[in-house]
This record gives structure tokens, C-alpha cells and sequence, in this order.
């Protein structure tokens, strides 16, 4: 998942890529979601099933008939064999529900909080990636012949996109870059992104370059 921040038009066909590894903070965590819609459906669905099957469980023991649902779902499922369409699409939809439920108890979620670093141990801070992504942006804009800029910000990786109107390419890249780089140490990350910077023309009348 990225985020995308636009101003202006595209580049053109004389996109020059740079690319930079920082080093990444070890044992930087990210942000672990609350997830409480989920986990409020499957408590109200493990709830109410088991409040209906204990009181229905009470009744027979208190010498009442048995609810006729669970009888005739007993009977179907005494009857019907396994390699019926409706056994194998509840067995499917339990174990696509399951692997879901797997998943958001394995990953922390929150893809949209980049973790910043942690300058005391007591206090852990995160930025956003749109906000992320419109700082670096207003950054490369200062950068003299620079018309536009687009950044996608990702969690490993950004890339930014300028559009140059007049200026050498390869200096505006250079500036670009630095500004991009220094503007990423600024951000105070606790896994500073790769870099990726593109600049080139805007297009010309015609859609010609």
C-alpha cells in the first residue's frame, strides 16, 4: 500500500532513476491495530450460538423437546455425506474465515503509521504516510526548476517524481535528492524508506517529448 501526492502534470520520457539504500533501525515494531469491529462480530456470534445452544441444551435436560433446528441439522448432519456441495462450501467458508482470523491475530495492521524512532524507551510515536508523503513533496518543490512533484510513500520504500521546466536533469536530480534525502533523516523514522528519484520533462504540445 502507497500513498500517492500530486501537483501538475506528469514526466516525461527522460526519467533518470537513482536509487538508495539507508540502513534500517533494528527492532523497530510497527503499530498494532485494535481491530475492534472484528473482534466485536465474532464475539457476538460465539455469544449468541452459545447462549442458544446451551439453552436448548437446558431445556432437553429439564425434560423439554429439543429445538427443531437442532434436531433436523443433527439429522442432516448424520445423513448428508461429506462430499456434498453444501458440506464442502461450509468446510471452505470455515477455513477461509479461520485463515482470516489467523492473519489478523499475526499481523499488526495500521499499514498507514510509519514507527518512528524511539528516543526514549517509554514513548513510541508514528507519522503518517500521507503526511509523510506531503512533506517530503513540499521539500522537492523548493528545489529550483521544479514544476511539479509526486511522492509515493511507502513503508520501504518512496519514490519521488519531479517534473523539471527548465535546468539541467541531472542537477535538478541531484538537488531533488538531497533535499528528498535530508527530508527523510528529518522525518525521524525508525526504518528510513529506499529512495527512488525520477525527474523529467513535461510533456510537450501534442503529447510529444
Amino acid at each position: 500500500m502507497t500513498t500517492d501526492t500530486e501537483t501538475g502534470t506528469g514526466a516525461g520520457a527522460e526519467d533518470v532513476p537513482v536509487l538508495k539504500d539507508p540502513p534500517a533501525a533494528p527492532g523497530a515494531r510497527r503499530f498494532w491495530a485494535v481491530r475492534r469491529i472484528p473482534a466485536a462480530l465474532i464475539a457476538l456470534l460465539v455469544l449468541g450460538g452459545t447462549g442458544l445452544l446451551l439453552y436448548d441444551v437446558a431445556a432437553v435436560r429439564a425434560d423439554r423437546t429439543a429445538m427443531s433446528w437442532r434436531r433436523e441439522l443433527a439429522d442432516d448432519l448424520a445423513t448428508r455425506p461429506l462430499d456434498n456441495a453444501w458440506v464442502l462450501t461450509g468446510a471452505a467458508l470455515a477455513v477461509v474465515l479461520g485463515v482470516w482470523l489467523l492473519i489478523l491475530a499475526a499481523t499488526p495492521g495500521l499499514r498507514s503509521v510509519l514507527p518512528m524512532r524511539r528516543d526514549h524507551t517509554d514513548v513510541r510515536a508514528g507519522l503518517d504516510r500521507d503526511a509523510a508523503a506531503l512533506a517530503l513533496r513540499d521539500r522537492a518543490m523548493e528545489v529550483s526548476g521544479v514544476q511539479s512533484v509526486r511522492v509515493r510513500m511507502g513503508r520501504r520504500k518512496v519514490a519521488v517524481r519531479a517534473v523539471s521546466h527548465f535546468r539541467e536533469l541531472d542537477q535538478v536530480r541531484a538537488d531533488v535528492e538531497s533535499v528528498s534525502r535530508t527530508g527523510i533523516d528529518d522525518l525521524g523514522l525508525a526504518r528510513p524508506p529506499r529512495l527512488t528519484v525520477r525527474v523529467g520533462r513535461p510533456p510537450t504540445k501534442g503529447g510529444r517529448v
